[in-house]
């Protein structure tokens, strides 16, 4: 059936139920917004509950007077290779100390430090301790279990296992409710106002990624669509320490989060050597992209006779079990014991610095259309996103969000009910999964030039097909194509190495031409093309 069967209607459509999505849901119940919040699996399945280093965040009276708010705009823009939104970034870091405090209300625990306030410790890019935790390394978890809690206690309406397919948008284009489908496969209509992209990123792109098999891709697919621009889609983060299972390991890997480096663990070859040092001031402590770009060049020369990972040295940190049971446990699974043997690792799909455009506020250009956390480019991340800056984004974006919504419903920008052309399941290109992932993985990842994206563009083509998105598989197939699609048609456009985006045929960093971000929108046929760019107006 391609014709909607069933409807519901709400002041405000949430998509996702991650850190973003539920802070938002929360705050909108809070100004008394009819909310109704939607997830394609359970309430906690999405990405949030992975994350493991913590919060980064200056809270006053409970950090060392060395550090501040400035200091952590400084590390925002530099790890954001001159594509930042310093405003956007001014405005993210300062909402932090509130979003936090509102975040310990609604439950949330972070580890104590022994002398008063929270413990803090440092990850790769900041310049001062300033990551606050919880579980040791399950501060994701405890973020999501706070926020589902607070969802439930407030009786938040939560529609799970419904798949978000197509806005529902009025003969102007506003955006003025959802199509979806239920666990069935039966389509049905959310009439609202305003819907909120909160869905995640796009790590099923890769064979391998740190990210769970939800992160398809399907809200910057869905805003594409309804006609928004997307920007920074090329810069796709690449974790340089997951779990390393074996060679062609597929799917979601464990994580062994950067601030086992904080703490002191370093990077080795099989050889004994040092990976980082000398390539970074900061070596084991740079920014992502640059231990993930260094990982890979340095394997390139199969120091030891192994190509395909490399070893990190935790044996040092004495509480390793303690301070990282998460990590520690996913290393006993696999075989390691990391507190006697270095713990293999290698870089892996982690975060999508880019997606939907759109301000702090979460406004787009679509009216009726917001989105927040991943699936947003807020200009917080430029080029490289510096880390725990993820789950600061989402409880500050989520809440402005929120605020932003019922503002414009209160002057009148989004409309109150009715108006909406009538729905239908749409048509759109589908590419093989399996194909996607092995092209994408093979030319890219780390490390890409203008003939393997041309490979990739080729493979796409052979192996997509229109169909209806009348199944959750194909509607999550269809927003992979998409995106994949889209960052192809940057990256071969890109003709220069920054951030997280490295080119083996264009080496060096091109603020001359470069240092602005590309904007990507669909043609009525669905393909990605190059809009008119945003200059940059960040830290060069």
């Amino acid at each position: 059936m391609s014709t909607p069967l069933w409807e519901a209607r709400a002041d405000l459509v949430v998509v996702g139920t991650g850190v973003a999505g539920l802070t938002a849901a929360l705050r909108a119940r809070e100004l008394g917004l009819r909310v109704l919040v939607v997830t394609k699996a359970a309430i906690g399945d999405g990405n949030t509950r992975w994350a493991q280093g913590g919060v980064a965040v200056v809270l006053p009276g409970e950090h060392d007077a060395g550090d501040s708010v400035e200091a952590h705009v400084r590390d925002t823009l530099v790890a954001g290779a001159g594509l930042c939104d310093e405003d956007a970034v001014a405005a993210i870091i300062a909402g932090g100390p509130e979003a936090v405090r509102r975040l310990r209300e609604r439950g949330a625990v972070f580890d104590p430090a022994p002398g008063g306030g929270l413990a803090r410790t440092r990850e790769g890019g900041h310049s001062a301790f300033r990551v606050v935790h919880a579980g040791g390394d399950a501060t994701g978890a405890e973020v999501e279990r706070a926020l589902v809690t607070a969802a439930s206690d407030s009786r938040v309406p939560v529609l799970e296992g419904h798949i978000a397919v197509d806005a529902v948008r009025t003969p102007l284009g506003a955006v003025c409710g959802l199509l979806v489908l239920d666990g069935n496969g039966v389509p049905g209509v959310l009439g609202a106002s305003a819907v909120l992209l909160a869905s995640g990123g796009l790590g099923q792109l890769y064979q391998a990624t740190s990210n769970p098999e939800v992160a398809t891709g399907d809200g910057l697919a869905l805003a594409l669509r309804a006609g928004a621009a997307a920007a920074d889609v090329e810069f796709v983060q690449f974790h340089p320490t997951v779990l390393y299972t074996g060679r062609g390991a597929r799917g979601r890997c464990p994580l062994v989060t950067e601030a086992v480096r904080g703490e002191g663990a370093v990077l080795v070859d099989a050889t004994g050597a040092r990976v980082m040092r000398g390539v970074h001031p900061l070596e084991d402590l740079a920014p992502r992209d640059v231990v993930s770009a260094a990982i890979t060049r340095h394997l390139a020369d199969a120091p030891g006779g192994v190509d395909d990972h490399v070893f990190l040295d935790a044996t040092g940190i004495p509480d390793l079990a303690t301070r990282f049971p998460t990590v520690h446990a996913a290393c006993l699974a696999a075989g390691v014991d990391p507190s006697a043997q270095p713990i293999p690792v290698a870089p892996a799909a982690h975060f999508a610095c880019g997606g939907v455009v759109s301000d702090v506020d979460g406004r787009t250009g679509v009216t009726g259309l917001y989105a927040a956390g991943e699936v947003a480019r807020t200009g917080l991340h430029g080029a490289n996103r510096l880390a725990s800056n993820s789950l600061l984004e989402g409880l500050v974006v989520g809440t402005r969000t929120a605020e932003a919504v019922a503002a414009d419903l209160a002057m009148g920008v989004l409309a109150r009910g009715g108006g909406c052309a009538s729905a239908a399941l749409p048509v759109a290109p589908v590419a093989d999964r399996d194909s996607l992932q092995r092209v994408m993985s093979r030319y890219a990842a780390i490390g890409r030039d203008a003939e393997g994206l041309a490979v990739v563009g080729s493979v796409l083509d052979l192996s997509t097909a229109d169909r209806v998105l009348d199944t959750r598989q194909l509607v999550e197939d269809a927003a992979l194509t998409v995106a994949a699609r889209a960052l192809i048609a940057a990256a071969a456009e890109r003709t220069e190495s920054r951030g997280c985006h490295v080119r083996t045929d264009f080496t060096e960093r091109d603020d001359a031409n470069w240092r602005r971000s590309q904007v990507v929108r669909l043609t009525p046929t669905g393909q990605p093309v190059l809009a008119d760019p945003i200059a940059a107006r960040g830290a060069a």
